[in-house]
């Protein structure tokens, strides 16, 4: 169990990278939402679907290597994973400006933690883990739609 935890948390070992893994880690995970959304493929209830599924893998497997990680190392990139769709969660996939917008302010509120993220970090085992990014990405993801509701950009 340790070494698929190991591999889901790191999503298939971009967490290993030492600098910046969290922000390869939203970037990669944008694109392969973009991926599987292009072309007119894209699903609603597949989107809430999948971030459902990521949260809890996340919280599961984050559980698991905590205990020979430690807590919130930073190997652990799967709560940026989920973090990332949530922010573009039902966002049109076609405006990439609006995809760039949302990775840049979920990464600029998971990197700050304003507004209370930090005290999130607290809850034990992978809640803790995966729910300091989940309150970020809600943040971004509302922050987002102010923008796109008020036409911007």
């Amino acid at each position: 169990m340790m070494t698929f935890s190991k591999i889901i948390t790191t999503c298939l070992g971009i967490g290993y990278i030492r600098k910046g893994g969290g922000t390869y880690a939203s970037i990669v995970t944008l694109l392969v939402w973009y991926a599987l959304q292009a072309g007119g493929h894209d699903s609603p209830n597949g989107q809430l679907i999948a971030v459902i599924l990521l949260l809890a893998l996340g919280i599961f497997c984050g559980t698991v290597v905590e205990k020979e990680w430690g807590k919130d190392s930073y190997r652990v990139v799967i709560d940026e994973a989920a973090g990332m769709c949530i922010t573009v969660l039902y966002i049109p996939v076609n405006r990439w400006d609006y995809l760039l917008t949302g990775l840049i302010l979920f990464r600029v509120m998971d990197i700050f933690k304003p507004l209370y993220i930090r005290r999130v970090e607290k809850l034990p085992g992978g809640w803790g883990v995966m729910m300091d990014d989940v309150v970020a990405a809600v943040y971004a993801y509302l922050i987002l739609r102010l923008i796109i509701t008020m036409h911007i950009f």
